[in-house]
């Protein structure tokens, strides 16, 4: 099997600081990843862990959704860019997965910022990996659209 990963790029009509700001404020985290608690410190060696309420859902292989993600800063840019490496998802049935990286870069476009969002790390001989990959996928879709929303919505006023 090869190895797996998601990535996605888009533009958004917000400041490149605000975009990457999003993936470390509280409220913002809340908004657009429908996260219900979290600790992001936007700098290197800075804790970055991040809950959501378990699904009622449950997935054959992975069971139910939502639990927690944790990782560590490795480098933040303001406004640039960041990469989390060390990163697990806990979830609220079974052993964690991880370990992972994400990263995030922005770059100025004539219509906004340009947000690359890459998280990557996957055992290849695991079914479990790989249906992580097609759940999170699809959920990485719809919350950078949702970031999209909140940002748009708060910039272009």
């Amino acid at each position: 099997m090869p190895t797996r990963e998601f990535a996605h790029s888009l533009v958004i009509n917000a400041p490149p600081a605000a975009v990457l700001d999003a993936f470390f404020d509280p409220d913002a985290l809340a908004a657009w990843w429908q996260v219900t608690r979290s600790l992001c410190v936007p700098r290197p060696l800075g804790s970055y862990a991040v809950e959501w309420d378990t699904t009622e859902w449950k997935d054959d292989l992975l069971g139910r959704l939502g639990g927690a993600l944790h990782a560590t800063v490795i480098d933040f840019k303001p406004g640039r860019e960041f990469l989390l490496a060390d990163a697990y998802w806990l979830p609220p049935d079974g052993p964690p997965i991880g370990p992972m990286a994400l990263e995030a870069t922005c770059s100025i476009q004539r219509d906004g910022t340009l947000l690359h969002v890459r998280q990557s790390g996957c055992d290849r001989a695991s079914a479990r990996w790989h249906r992580y990959y097609d759940i999170i996928s699809t959920g990485w879709m719809l919350a950078l659209e949702e970031l999209k929303k909140h940002l748009e919505d708060k910039w272009t006023r």
